[in-house]
């Protein structure tokens, strides 16, 4: 345990380790494979801040290099066409989409870099754990750790603690559960 540098208590070990086990997004996805494209329907239900439920179609190519899908949102009338995520570098990825909103009569079109890695000022992994239950059901878990890793230091002459430890910090949670089912011909 570490003590806070205006001299207050140690921080107990509960405030520096958390692990939130209740996901926030609940999908249920419906995917038919059909010559040389996959077709999905996405149930989506989002738990927190709000609960809010999106459903969406989504087309895409089977081939292992495919470059596009595209999305048709019927609740928010919305179509999008997205890239894939396109390495930039080796934890780096850039994804290009053009979209359009019936409800708004408006078209326009999006960027985003993303990465597995970095916070603000705290590291941050950010993965997608699949599980195969068996032909045709998978799950996946989407998770994430923010954390600092702990630091032994000390210093003499100094003014300084001879021996010094912080004992890091790691919040982790499961944030969304994923249950896909396949049909293939």
């Amino acid at each position: 345990m570490e003590e806070g540098s205006n001299g207050e208590e140690p921080t107990s070990w509960d405030e520096l380790y958390n692990i939130n086990l209740m996901p926030s997004e609940l999908f249920v996805k419906f995917r038919k494979e059909i010559e040389g494209f996959r077709v999905g329907l996405n149930l989506e239900l989002y738990n927190v801040p709000i609960n809010e439920y999106q459903a969406k179609l989504v087309l895409k190519p089977l081939a292992h290099d495919r470059r596009w899908k595209f999305i048709y949102e019927p609740l928010q009338h919305d179509v999008r066409l997205l890239s894939k995520k396109i390495p930039v570098t080796k934890f780096l990825n850039l994804q290009v989409g053009i979209g359009h909103s019936f409800k708004l009569n408006a078209t326009g079109w999006k960027w985003k870099l993303t990465t597995c890695l970095g916070g603000d000022g705290i590291s941050r992994i950010r993965n997608k754990t699949t599980l195969g239950l068996c032909p045709g059901v998978d799950f996946r878990f989407g998770w994430k750790a923010d954390y600092v890793l702990p630091e032994i230091t000390g210093a003499l002459g100094t003014g300084e603690p001879l021996f010094n430890m912080n004992s890091g910090r790691l919040q982790a949670s499961l944030d969304r559960v994923e249950a896909i089912f396949t049909h293939t011909p």
